[in-house]
Protein backbone atom coordinates (compact mmCIF):
# COMPACT_ATOMS: atom_id res chain seq x y z
CA UNK A 1 0.00 0.00 0.00
CA UNK A 2 1.46 3.30 -1.20
CA UNK A 3 1.73 5.85 1.38
CA UNK A 4 1.50 9.93 0.36
CA UNK A 5 2.94 12.56 2.57
CA UNK A 6 0.99 15.74 2.47
CA UNK A 7 2.25 18.89 1.19
CA UNK A 8 2.81 21.81 3.60
CA UNK A 9 4.05 24.98 2.69
CA UNK A 10 6.78 23.34 0.39
CA UNK A 11 7.38 20.52 2.60
CA UNK A 12 6.00 16.68 2.60
CA UNK A 13 5.00 16.00 6.03
CA UNK A 14 3.87 13.30 7.92
CA UNK A 15 0.96 13.83 10.64
CA UNK A 16 -0.30 11.24 13.46
CA UNK A 17 -3.57 11.09 11.93
CA UNK A 18 -3.62 8.72 8.66
CA UNK A 19 -6.74 8.79 6.22
CA UNK A 20 -6.98 5.89 4.18
CA UNK A 21 -8.09 5.67 0.24
CA UNK A 22 -10.30 2.92 -0.67
CA UNK A 23 -10.84 2.22 -4.58
CA UNK A 24 -14.60 2.17 -4.82
CA UNK A 25 -14.84 -0.57 -7.27
CA UNK A 26 -12.83 -3.43 -6.08
CA UNK A 27 -13.33 -1.66 -2.15
CA UNK A 28 -9.76 -2.61 -1.64
CA UNK A 29 -7.53 0.08 0.37
CA UNK A 30 -5.15 0.80 -1.51
CA UNK A 31 -3.22 4.01 -0.27
CA UNK A 32 -3.00 5.66 2.35
CA UNK A 33 -1.91 9.52 3.53
CA UNK A 34 -2.02 11.73 6.59
CA UNK A 35 -4.78 14.45 7.41
CA UNK A 36 -3.71 17.83 9.24
CA UNK A 37 -5.07 19.76 12.22
CA UNK A 38 -5.35 22.52 13.47
CA UNK A 39 -1.61 23.14 14.01
CA UNK A 40 -0.55 22.30 10.72
CA UNK A 41 -3.24 24.18 9.28
CA UNK A 42 -1.53 27.37 11.33
CA UNK A 43 1.60 26.43 10.06
CA UNK A 44 0.04 26.97 6.64
CA UNK A 45 -1.31 30.22 7.00
CA UNK A 46 1.74 31.31 8.45
CA UNK A 47 3.93 30.07 5.85
CA UNK A 48 0.99 31.72 3.27
CA UNK A 49 1.28 34.73 4.59
CA UNK A 50 5.27 35.05 4.49
CA UNK A 51 4.73 34.11 0.76
CA UNK A 52 2.25 36.57 -0.04
CA UNK A 53 5.26 39.43 -0.56
CA UNK A 54 6.85 37.27 -3.21
CA UNK A 55 4.20 36.04 -4.72
CA UNK A 56 3.16 39.90 -5.48
CA UNK A 57 6.77 40.56 -7.17
CA UNK A 58 7.01 37.38 -9.44
CA UNK A 59 6.72 39.30 -13.03
CA UNK A 60 4.49 37.41 -15.65
CA UNK A 61 7.47 35.88 -17.23
CA UNK A 62 8.80 33.97 -14.01
CA UNK A 63 4.36 33.05 -13.64
CA UNK A 64 3.82 31.57 -17.23
CA UNK A 65 7.25 29.51 -17.09
CA UNK A 66 6.26 28.04 -13.37
CA UNK A 67 2.64 27.64 -14.75
CA UNK A 68 4.01 26.14 -18.40
CA UNK A 69 6.22 23.50 -16.08
CA UNK A 70 3.66 21.89 -14.77
CA UNK A 71 1.49 21.54 -17.52
CA UNK A 72 3.97 20.20 -18.93
CA UNK A 73 4.60 17.79 -16.88
CA UNK A 74 1.36 16.86 -15.98
CA UNK A 75 1.06 15.66 -20.03
CA UNK A 76 4.26 13.67 -19.62
CA UNK A 77 2.87 11.67 -16.71
CA UNK A 78 -0.63 11.64 -18.33
CA UNK A 79 -1.33 7.70 -18.33
CA UNK A 80 0.12 6.80 -14.46
CA UNK A 81 -1.84 9.87 -13.17
CA UNK A 82 -4.79 9.10 -14.80
CA UNK A 83 -4.70 5.46 -13.01
CA UNK A 84 -4.35 7.42 -9.58
CA UNK A 85 -7.20 9.40 -10.47
CA UNK A 86 -9.90 6.57 -11.90
CA UNK A 87 -8.54 3.95 -8.51
CA UNK A 88 -9.26 6.70 -5.96
CA UNK A 89 -12.71 8.03 -7.76
CA UNK A 90 -13.76 5.17 -10.03
CA UNK A 91 -13.83 6.94 -13.04
CA UNK A 92 -13.25 5.43 -15.66
CA UNK A 93 -10.38 5.63 -18.07
CA UNK A 94 -11.51 7.29 -20.99
CA UNK A 95 -12.60 10.30 -18.67
CA UNK A 96 -9.86 10.29 -16.19
CA UNK A 97 -7.76 10.51 -19.15
CA UNK A 98 -9.68 13.75 -20.10
CA UNK A 99 -9.77 15.00 -16.90
CA UNK A 100 -6.23 14.84 -16.69
CA UNK A 101 -5.55 17.08 -20.30
CA UNK A 102 -8.14 19.33 -19.06
CA UNK A 103 -5.73 20.17 -15.48
CA UNK A 104 -2.75 20.36 -18.18
CA UNK A 105 -4.67 22.38 -20.24
CA UNK A 106 -5.95 24.57 -17.36
CA UNK A 107 -2.36 25.42 -16.19
CA UNK A 108 -1.50 26.52 -19.87
CA UNK A 109 -4.50 28.57 -20.20
CA UNK A 110 -3.51 30.13 -16.18
CA UNK A 111 0.18 30.64 -17.71
CA UNK A 112 -1.18 32.64 -21.26
CA UNK A 113 -3.59 34.78 -18.97
CA UNK A 114 -0.78 35.43 -16.36
CA UNK A 115 0.86 37.39 -19.32
CA UNK A 116 -1.82 39.66 -19.64
CA UNK A 117 -3.19 40.61 -16.06
CA UNK A 118 -6.00 43.32 -16.07
CA UNK A 119 -5.80 47.41 -16.11
CA UNK A 120 -7.29 50.21 -17.18
CA UNK A 121 -6.29 53.92 -18.31
CA UNK A 122 -9.22 56.00 -17.28
CA UNK A 123 -9.44 59.60 -18.92
CA UNK A 124 -10.77 61.78 -16.33
CA UNK A 125 -11.16 65.22 -17.66
CA UNK A 126 -14.69 64.71 -19.12
CA UNK A 127 -15.52 66.91 -15.96
CA UNK A 128 -14.01 70.30 -15.06
CA UNK A 129 -13.07 69.15 -11.72
CA UNK A 130 -10.89 65.72 -13.82
CA UNK A 131 -8.57 68.74 -15.82
CA UNK A 132 -5.26 68.10 -15.53
CA UNK A 133 -5.69 64.19 -14.36
CA UNK A 134 -5.61 61.05 -15.72
CA UNK A 135 -6.29 57.57 -14.36
CA UNK A 136 -4.90 54.25 -14.00
CA UNK A 137 -6.89 51.22 -12.68
CA UNK A 138 -4.31 48.42 -11.61
CA UNK A 139 -4.96 45.09 -10.14
CA UNK A 140 -3.16 43.40 -7.10
CA UNK A 141 -3.32 40.07 -5.61
CA UNK A 142 -6.00 39.80 -3.06
CA UNK A 143 -3.69 37.82 -0.91
CA UNK A 144 -3.32 34.25 1.03
CA UNK A 145 -6.69 32.05 -0.65
CA UNK A 146 -8.34 28.72 0.53
CA UNK A 147 -9.60 26.43 -1.82
CA UNK A 148 -11.95 23.48 -1.39
CA UNK A 149 -11.88 20.95 -4.15
CA UNK A 150 -14.84 18.02 -4.45
CA UNK A 151 -14.48 14.54 -5.14
CA UNK A 152 -15.52 14.12 -8.63
CA UNK A 153 -13.09 15.85 -10.42
CA UNK A 154 -10.23 15.85 -7.81
CA UNK A 155 -7.56 17.28 -10.17
CA UNK A 156 -9.12 19.71 -12.51
CA UNK A 157 -11.35 21.43 -10.50
CA UNK A 158 -8.72 21.59 -7.72
CA UNK A 159 -6.56 22.76 -10.41
CA UNK A 160 -9.31 25.45 -11.30
CA UNK A 161 -8.11 27.41 -7.94
CA UNK A 162 -4.48 26.78 -7.72
CA UNK A 163 -4.09 27.96 -11.21
CA UNK A 164 -5.73 31.16 -10.97
CA UNK A 165 -4.30 31.60 -7.64
CA UNK A 166 -0.57 31.19 -9.19
CA UNK A 167 -0.93 33.40 -12.28
CA UNK A 168 -3.01 36.24 -10.20
CA UNK A 169 0.38 35.99 -7.66
CA UNK A 170 -1.40 34.67 -4.87
CA UNK A 171 -0.72 31.90 -2.03
CA UNK A 172 -3.33 29.08 -1.62
CA UNK A 173 -4.02 26.39 0.51
CA UNK A 174 -5.96 23.60 -1.10
CA UNK A 175 -8.10 20.96 0.77
CA UNK A 176 -8.83 18.06 -1.18
CA UNK A 177 -11.97 15.70 -0.66
CA UNK A 178 -11.48 13.28 1.84
CA UNK A 179 -11.87 10.40 -0.08
CA UNK A 180 -10.16 11.66 -3.20
CA UNK A 181 -6.78 13.27 -1.77
CA UNK A 182 -4.23 11.35 -4.21
CA UNK A 183 -4.81 13.27 -7.55
CA UNK A 184 -3.59 16.54 -6.39
CA UNK A 185 -1.12 14.86 -3.87
CA UNK A 186 0.46 13.65 -7.22
CA UNK A 187 0.20 17.12 -8.15
CA UNK A 188 2.00 18.81 -5.42
CA UNK A 189 5.29 16.89 -6.21
CA UNK A 190 5.04 18.26 -9.98
CA UNK A 191 4.32 21.46 -8.24
CA UNK A 192 7.63 20.99 -5.93
CA UNK A 193 10.13 20.75 -8.75
CA UNK A 194 8.94 24.25 -9.77
CA UNK A 195 10.38 27.77 -8.68
CA UNK A 196 7.48 29.12 -6.58
CA UNK A 197 8.32 30.40 -3.33
CA UNK A 198 7.95 28.30 -0.24
CA UNK A 199 5.10 28.17 1.42
CA UNK A 200 3.20 29.37 -1.74
CA UNK A 201 1.53 26.12 -2.11
CA UNK A 202 0.09 23.88 0.66
CA UNK A 203 -2.24 21.14 0.05
CA UNK A 204 -4.02 19.57 2.95
CA UNK A 205 -6.55 16.57 3.63
CA UNK A 206 -8.05 17.80 6.84
CA UNK A 207 -11.08 16.60 9.03
CA UNK A 208 -14.13 19.36 8.82
CA UNK A 209 -12.84 20.97 12.37
CA UNK A 210 -9.54 21.44 11.20
CA UNK A 211 -10.71 22.51 7.91
CA UNK A 212 -13.41 25.11 8.75
CA UNK A 213 -10.60 27.11 10.38
CA UNK A 214 -10.11 27.48 6.29
CA UNK A 215 -13.51 29.47 6.19
CA UNK A 216 -13.42 31.25 9.51
CA UNK A 217 -9.91 32.57 9.76
CA UNK A 218 -9.81 35.90 9.09
CA UNK A 219 -6.11 36.21 8.03
CA UNK A 220 -7.36 33.81 4.71
CA UNK A 221 -8.63 37.02 2.20
CA UNK A 222 -10.65 34.56 0.03
CA UNK A 223 -12.15 31.37 -0.14
CA UNK A 224 -12.91 29.48 -3.35
CA UNK A 225 -15.72 26.57 -2.70
CA UNK A 226 -16.81 24.28 -4.95
CA UNK A 227 -19.33 21.53 -3.48
CA UNK A 228 -22.87 21.01 -2.50
CA UNK A 229 -25.18 24.34 -1.98
CA UNK A 230 -25.85 23.68 1.88
CA UNK A 231 -22.59 23.22 2.35
CA UNK A 232 -21.44 26.82 0.30
CA UNK A 233 -24.24 28.54 1.56
CA UNK A 234 -23.36 28.00 5.15
CA UNK A 235 -19.37 28.43 4.48
CA UNK A 236 -20.28 32.22 3.24
CA UNK A 237 -22.48 32.85 6.59
CA UNK A 238 -19.65 31.80 8.38
CA UNK A 239 -16.21 33.22 6.14
CA UNK A 240 -16.70 37.08 7.55
CA UNK A 241 -15.37 39.47 5.38
CA UNK A 242 -13.14 37.27 3.24
CA UNK A 243 -14.20 37.02 -0.39
CA UNK A 244 -15.70 33.95 -1.39
CA UNK A 245 -16.45 32.21 -4.57
CA UNK A 246 -18.81 29.37 -4.80
CA UNK A 247 -19.59 26.39 -7.26
CA UNK A 248 -22.23 24.40 -6.21
CA UNK A 249 -24.98 21.95 -7.83
CA UNK A 250 -27.36 22.38 -10.45
CA UNK A 251 -30.32 19.47 -11.93
CA UNK A 252 -29.47 20.54 -15.49
CA UNK A 253 -32.25 20.63 -18.26
CA UNK A 254 -32.22 19.80 -21.69
CA UNK A 255 -34.58 21.04 -24.66
CA UNK A 256 -34.75 19.39 -28.07
CA UNK A 257 -36.96 20.73 -30.63
CA UNK A 258 -38.26 19.03 -33.58
CA UNK A 259 -35.93 20.74 -35.56
CA UNK A 260 -32.33 19.38 -34.09
CA UNK A 261 -30.19 17.48 -35.40
CA UNK A 262 -31.93 14.07 -33.98
CA UNK A 263 -28.45 11.81 -33.62
CA UNK A 264 -26.37 14.94 -32.35
CA UNK A 265 -28.83 15.05 -29.54
CA UNK A 266 -29.01 11.60 -28.56
CA UNK A 267 -25.47 11.21 -29.23
CA UNK A 268 -24.78 14.53 -26.68
CA UNK A 269 -27.71 13.73 -24.39
CA UNK A 270 -26.59 10.50 -23.47
CA UNK A 271 -22.73 11.18 -22.75
CA UNK A 272 -24.26 14.19 -20.47
CA UNK A 273 -26.85 11.85 -18.78
CA UNK A 274 -24.23 8.99 -18.04
CA UNK A 275 -21.01 10.20 -17.95
CA UNK A 276 -19.07 9.50 -14.39
CA UNK A 277 -22.48 7.59 -13.18
CA UNK A 278 -24.31 11.72 -13.47
CA UNK A 279 -22.02 13.00 -10.74
CA UNK A 280 -21.49 16.15 -12.39
CA UNK A 281 -22.92 19.00 -11.14
CA UNK A 282 -23.58 19.91 -14.92
CA UNK A 283 -24.83 16.24 -15.30
CA UNK A 284 -28.19 16.38 -17.48
CA UNK A 285 -30.85 15.75 -15.36
CA UNK A 286 -34.07 16.96 -16.79
CA UNK A 287 -34.75 16.40 -20.81
CA UNK A 288 -37.42 17.91 -22.40
CA UNK A 289 -38.79 16.26 -25.90
CA UNK A 290 -40.79 17.93 -28.40
CA UNK A 291 -44.18 16.35 -28.47
CA UNK A 292 -43.60 15.18 -32.34
CA UNK A 293 -40.24 13.47 -32.04
CA UNK A 294 -40.53 12.03 -28.61
CA UNK A 295 -41.68 8.73 -28.75
CA UNK A 296 -39.16 8.16 -30.92
CA UNK A 297 -36.33 9.47 -29.44
CA UNK A 298 -37.32 8.07 -26.00
CA UNK A 299 -37.07 4.46 -27.98
CA UNK A 300 -33.49 5.46 -29.02
CA UNK A 301 -32.49 7.02 -25.94
CA UNK A 302 -33.42 3.91 -24.52
CA UNK A 303 -31.95 1.50 -26.79
CA UNK A 304 -28.39 3.20 -26.10
CA UNK A 305 -28.32 2.92 -22.44
CA UNK A 306 -28.94 -0.27 -22.41
CA UNK A 307 -25.55 -0.89 -24.77
CA UNK A 308 -23.22 1.16 -22.31
CA UNK A 309 -20.80 -1.16 -21.09
CA UNK A 310 -20.90 -1.45 -16.58
CA UNK A 311 -17.29 -2.14 -15.42
CA UNK A 312 -14.15 -1.81 -13.83
CA UNK A 313 -13.35 1.92 -14.39
CA UNK A 314 -9.70 1.30 -15.19
CA UNK A 315 -10.65 -0.58 -18.45
CA UNK A 316 -10.77 1.79 -21.17
CA UNK A 317 -13.72 0.27 -22.36
CA UNK A 318 -15.72 0.81 -19.54
CA UNK A 319 -18.56 3.16 -20.18
CA UNK A 320 -20.21 3.73 -16.63
CA UNK A 321 -19.08 2.19 -13.11
CA UNK A 322 -19.60 2.49 -9.55
CA UNK A 323 -20.53 5.52 -7.67
CA UNK A 324 -18.54 7.34 -5.15
CA UNK A 325 -19.65 5.27 -2.50
CA UNK A 326 -22.64 2.79 -1.18
CA UNK A 327 -24.36 6.06 0.40
CA UNK A 328 -24.73 8.05 -2.21
CA UNK A 329 -26.00 4.66 -4.68
CA UNK A 330 -28.40 4.40 -1.81
CA UNK A 331 -29.89 7.93 -1.87
CA UNK A 332 -30.28 7.61 -5.59
CA UNK A 333 -32.46 4.46 -5.09
CA UNK A 334 -34.40 5.92 -2.63
CA UNK A 335 -35.09 8.78 -4.74
CA UNK A 336 -36.05 6.81 -7.86
CA UNK A 337 -38.24 4.87 -5.33
CA UNK A 338 -40.05 7.82 -3.80
CA UNK A 339 -40.76 8.78 -7.68
CA UNK A 340 -42.03 5.45 -8.31
CA UNK A 341 -45.08 5.40 -5.78
CA UNK A 342 -45.57 8.89 -6.73
CA UNK A 343 -46.34 8.17 -10.27
CA UNK A 344 -42.97 7.70 -12.23
CA UNK A 345 -42.39 5.38 -14.75
CA UNK A 346 -39.28 3.22 -15.25
CA UNK A 347 -38.50 3.29 -18.79
CA UNK A 348 -34.84 1.37 -18.07
CA UNK A 349 -32.77 0.85 -15.06
CA UNK A 350 -33.89 1.34 -11.05
CA UNK A 351 -31.81 -1.47 -9.87
CA UNK A 352 -28.61 -0.66 -7.70
CA UNK A 353 -25.82 -3.72 -6.35
CA UNK A 354 -23.63 -2.17 -3.57
CA UNK A 355 -22.49 1.09 -4.61
CA UNK A 356 -23.71 0.89 -8.69
CA UNK A 357 -26.81 1.56 -9.70
CA UNK A 358 -27.71 1.26 -13.18
CA UNK A 359 -28.49 3.96 -15.79
CA UNK A 360 -32.11 5.16 -14.61
CA UNK A 361 -34.57 6.65 -17.22
CA UNK A 362 -37.45 7.88 -15.80
CA UNK A 363 -40.57 9.64 -17.10
CA UNK A 364 -44.21 10.54 -16.12
CA UNK A 365 -42.33 12.61 -13.54
CA UNK A 366 -43.78 15.90 -11.24
CA UNK A 367 -41.34 18.72 -10.83
CA UNK A 368 -41.61 18.52 -6.69
CA UNK A 369 -40.13 15.14 -7.04
CA UNK A 370 -36.63 14.89 -5.88
CA UNK A 371 -35.80 13.58 -9.23
CA UNK A 372 -36.53 16.67 -10.81
CA UNK A 373 -36.26 19.41 -8.21
CA UNK A 374 -33.22 18.68 -6.64
CA UNK A 375 -29.46 17.59 -7.82
CA UNK A 376 -29.61 13.99 -7.76
CA UNK A 377 -26.01 13.64 -9.00
CA UNK A 378 -26.30 9.87 -10.25
CA UNK A 379 -26.53 7.81 -13.33
CA UNK A 380 -30.77 9.06 -13.41
CA UNK A 381 -32.61 10.91 -16.03
CA UNK A 382 -35.96 12.02 -16.78
CA UNK A 383 -37.49 12.49 -19.99
CA UNK A 384 -40.65 14.86 -20.84
CA UNK A 385 -42.24 15.72 -23.47
CA UNK A 386 -43.39 19.17 -24.46
CA UNK A 387 -45.32 21.53 -27.24
CA UNK A 388 -44.60 24.90 -26.54
CA UNK A 389 -40.98 25.89 -26.72
CA UNK A 390 -41.79 29.30 -24.13
CA UNK A 391 -42.98 26.30 -21.43
CA UNK A 392 -40.30 24.50 -21.87
CA UNK A 393 -38.23 27.34 -21.19
CA UNK A 394 -40.39 27.90 -17.79
CA UNK A 395 -39.91 24.50 -16.88
CA UNK A 396 -35.94 24.34 -16.94
CA UNK A 397 -36.26 28.04 -14.71
CA UNK A 398 -39.45 25.97 -12.03
CA UNK A 399 -36.08 25.26 -10.51
CA UNK A 400 -33.78 26.70 -7.19
CA UNK A 401 -30.79 25.83 -9.32
CA UNK A 402 -29.54 27.83 -12.37
CA UNK A 403 -26.10 26.75 -13.59
CA UNK A 404 -25.92 25.46 -17.41
CA UNK A 405 -28.80 24.56 -19.81
CA UNK A 406 -28.59 22.87 -22.97
CA UNK A 407 -30.88 23.59 -26.36
CA UNK A 408 -31.25 21.84 -29.04
CA UNK A 409 -32.77 23.34 -32.03
CA UNK A 410 -31.93 25.00 -35.79
CA UNK A 411 -34.10 27.97 -35.03
CA UNK A 412 -32.34 31.31 -34.84
CA UNK A 413 -35.93 32.43 -32.66
CA UNK A 414 -35.39 29.87 -30.06
CA UNK A 415 -32.09 30.05 -30.08
CA UNK A 416 -32.30 33.68 -28.88
CA UNK A 417 -35.19 32.98 -26.84
CA UNK A 418 -33.51 30.70 -24.54
CA UNK A 419 -30.49 33.09 -24.13
CA UNK A 420 -32.81 35.68 -22.79
CA UNK A 421 -34.76 33.93 -20.86
CA UNK A 422 -33.05 30.85 -18.89
CA UNK A 423 -32.31 31.54 -15.73
CA UNK A 424 -28.90 29.86 -16.03
CA UNK A 425 -24.69 31.12 -15.81
CA UNK A 426 -24.19 29.33 -19.39
CA UNK A 427 -26.70 28.51 -22.58
CA UNK A 428 -25.26 25.83 -24.74
CA UNK A 429 -27.16 25.28 -28.40
CA UNK A 430 -26.87 22.22 -29.50
CA UNK A 431 -25.17 20.55 -27.20
CA UNK A 432 -25.55 19.86 -23.86
CA UNK A 433 -25.13 21.70 -20.30
CA UNK A 434 -22.16 19.24 -19.06
CA UNK A 435 -20.16 21.01 -21.70
CA UNK A 436 -17.17 23.05 -20.33
CA UNK A 437 -14.18 24.08 -21.91
CA UNK A 438 -11.85 25.74 -18.88
CA UNK A 439 -11.34 29.59 -19.83
CA UNK A 440 -14.91 30.05 -20.46
CA UNK A 441 -16.71 31.49 -17.65
CA UNK A 442 -18.23 29.03 -15.19
CA UNK A 443 -20.90 29.53 -13.03
CA UNK A 444 -24.48 29.85 -11.59
CA UNK A 445 -27.46 31.90 -10.16
CA UNK A 446 -30.08 30.98 -7.77
CA UNK A 447 -28.86 28.08 -5.01
CA UNK A 448 -25.87 27.30 -8.36
CA UNK A 449 -23.09 29.30 -7.34
CA UNK A 450 -21.73 32.98 -6.71
CA UNK A 451 -19.01 34.43 -8.82
CA UNK A 452 -16.98 32.52 -11.35
CA UNK A 453 -14.47 30.37 -12.47
CA UNK A 454 -12.61 29.90 -15.88
CA UNK A 455 -9.48 31.15 -15.86
CA UNK A 456 -9.05 34.68 -17.06
CA UNK A 457 -12.44 35.13 -14.16
CA UNK A 458 -11.33 33.11 -11.42
CA UNK A 459 -7.88 35.64 -11.76
CA UNK A 460 -9.91 38.22 -11.66
CA UNK A 461 -12.17 37.15 -8.81
CA UNK A 462 -8.95 36.72 -6.94
CA UNK A 463 -7.02 40.44 -7.43
CA UNK A 464 -7.91 43.83 -5.89
CA UNK A 465 -8.34 46.96 -8.29
CA UNK A 466 -6.74 49.85 -7.09
CA UNK A 467 -7.05 53.54 -8.50
CA UNK A 468 -3.93 55.24 -9.29
CA UNK A 469 -4.99 59.58 -9.86
CA UNK A 470 -1.72 61.37 -11.53
CA UNK A 471 -1.83 65.14 -12.45
CA UNK A 472 -0.18 65.91 -15.56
Amino acid sequence: MKTYKIYLAGEFVETTETLEVCNPYSKEIFAQTYLAGEEIINKAILAGLEAEKEMKQLNSLQKYEILMQISNDILGDKKRLAAVLSKESGKPMRYALGEIARAAQTFLVAAEESKRLPKEYLSLDWTAAGQGKEGLVKYFPIGLIAGIAPFNFPLNLAVHKIAPAIAAGNPIILKPARSTPLSVLELAKIIDKTDLPKGAISILPTDRVAGNILITDNRIKMLTFTGSPEVGWEMKKNAGKKKITLELGGNAGVIITETANFENALAKTLIGSFAYSGQVCIHVQRIFVQHSVFENFVENFIAKVKQLKVGDPLESSTDISVMIDEDNASRVESWVNEAKAGGAKVLCGGNRKDGFYEPTVLTNTKSEMKVCSLEIFGPVVTLEPFSDFNKAIDEINHSVYGLQAGVFTNKISEMDYAFDNLEVGGVVINDVPTFRVDHMPYGGVKNSGFGREGLKYAIHEMMEPRLLVKSV
